[in-house]
């Protein structure tokens, strides 16, 4: 995706980010702990890396994380993935997951070895279809509703199983093609109408309650 001047300046940015959190919080002893769930916002992001637009920093995140870990290790890549994460909010940035081919790499990401990369893939693909069609398309297209529902149902990790959830719960309300493909992979569940809120929830509320007492 990157080039290697992109990728020594990602590199660069990730263990800046690293460093100064942790030297914030040695001279400061008595500041309120970094919330660790958010990275560097694309303001700085921008700043530090001469201006690159949304895009670029979706791109270079994407980059580190799907890097080799003798090349960006866990913590770097749990940077890039807030950094990924806090972009996607963004409606636009969302929706340019798809036209950027980013949709395949994420989603491959649903199958890694390390807990957190999971239960980060799962997040970053709640976030991005929570409310948004045109992304519920491309996440269903892209083939992560199988996925999804595999984490929710048999992963040994429960906060990757509560994200896998979420991921669903978001991607299957107010769109059928999107039930209807989840009631296919999980058991004895037939698919309900994806505008009735309660009938989505019954199924959801069932899967947390499933994932919580396994």
């Amino acid at each position: 995706m990157a080039n290697p001047d992109q990728q020594q300046s990602l590199n660069g940015l990730l263990k800046w980010g690293i460093e100064n959190s942790a030297a914030a919080a040695e001279s400061d002893s008595s500041a309120a702990p970094r919330d660790a769930s958010k990275g560097l916002d694309s303001k700085m992001l921008a700043e530090l890396l001469g201006g690159p637009s949304d895009a670029d920093l979706m791109r270079a995140s994407m980059t580190a994380i799907v890097a080799p870990i003798s090349e960006v290790d866990l913590e770097q890549k749990m940077v890039a993935w807030d950094n990924f994460e806090q972009l996607i909010e963004q409606l636009d940035n969302a929706n340019n997951i798809e036209a950027l081919g980013l949709w395949a790499p994420l989603i491959q990401q649903l199958d890694n070895e390390e807990a957190e990369m999971r239960r980060m893939a799962a997040w970053c693909c709640s976030t991005a279809v929570q409310n948004n069609v045109k992304s519920q398309e491309a996440c269903l297209a892209a083939g992560a509703l199988p996925k999804l529902a595999k984490l929710a149902q048999e992963d040994p990790d429960k906060a990757v199983r509560k994200k896998a959830i979420s991921a669903l719960s978001s991607e299957v309300r107010n769109f059928q093609p999107g039930m209807d493909e989840l009631a296919k992979h999980l058991k004895d569940c037939k698919a309900v109408d994806a505008t009735d809120m309660d009938a989505v929830s019954e199924i959801i509320d069932k899967l947390r309650s499933e994932a919580a007492s396994s």
